[in-house]
């Protein structure tokens, strides 16, 4: 089957569907700019302080940083929060959307990113779950209580140089200590997971719903790599216990289980190609 052919036979899939679950990882967000983070390679073109010092993705995005050096843990998440602050979703958000909207029974998003993408590009922010947090959010490292606040003053001077974050740095709202993003880290026990729990419930509602009425549910999953498969799982996973047909968007990482569609194409190309 030629590329053409199974875009026509993703685009009937969609357009035929009542209800859209889109399922989405880190790569969706290079068209925006963002990076993939894919290898060491990527991350540390991206954060080349990081290389100097020879730390990778797995070492850096880790909470011991916080207890060990929370000016060299801060100095690397003010960054990517400001690189996801001002980031604008690419046009392929917009075009998701229009056709996520025109679903009688609707949408839902289910994302392991954490760089508030979805709601910025303006999809109801009760419609999507962040399985592994949000930068634009803040938690005590401790911690010492359940609290999670937004991190929207956040605003951190860093020592580009020695690449350390230039005091004060965030503090817990209650005890003082240092505060971190409420993101799950690599090795992470200490990750308040409530507000993505509260999201999740939501999903799985939503799932019922649909399964109850008899919906016919389309899943469209966009760059989710196999190097952290939580997304990839969740759509298979979906896939088969809803009998729907998986779409699934990777320029490389395209293989599906057998009778599910694969696209080789970036995230904005695709999705440009599927719009109707």
């Amino acid at each position: 089957m030629t590329l053409d052919n199974t875009i026509e036979q993703a685009a009937k899939v969609l357009f035929n569907a009542d209800a859209l679950l889109i399922t989405a990882g880190a790569g969706l967000g290079v068209d925006s700019g963002l990076p993939d983070f894919r290898g060491d390679k990527g991350f540390w073109k991206d954060y080349p302080p990081t290389a100097k010092r020879g730390l990778s993705l797995i070492e850096m995005a880790n909470p011991q940083w916080f207890d060990r050096n929370p000016k060299l843990a801060w100095a690397f998440y003010s960054h990517l929060f400001n690189l996801y602050r001002n980031a604008i979703p690419h046009h392929g958000f917009l075009q998701l959307l229009e056709i996520a909207r025109s679903k009688k029974s609707g949408y839902f998003v289910l994302t392991s990113n954490v760089d508030g993408q979805f709601q910025k590009a303006g999809y109801d922010k009760d419609k999507i779950a962040e399985c592994h947090g949000s930068i634009h959010y803040l938690q005590c490292t401790t911690p010492c209580c359940r609290d999670i606040w937004e991190a929207q003053s956040l605003d951190i001077k860093i020592d580009e140089e020695a690449f350390e974050a230039i005091p004060p740095l965030p503090q817990c709202q209650q005890c003082g200590t240092i505060a971190r993003p409420n993101v799950l880290m690599f090795s992470d026990g200490i990750w308040n997971r409530e507000r993505s729990r509260k999201q999740l419930e939501r999903l799985w509602g939503w799932l019922n719903k649909q399964e109850h009425q008899k919906s016919n549910l389309a899943i469209l999953e966009i760059g989710a790599g196999t190097s952290v498969v939580t997304i990839r799982l969740y759509s298979e996973h979906f896939a088969k216990k809803y009998n729907s047909t998986l779409i699934r968007i990777n320029p490389r990482e395209y293989e599906v289980p057998n009778g599910q569609i694969a696209i080789p194409l970036s995230s904005a190309e695709a999705i440009a190609r599927l719009s109707y």
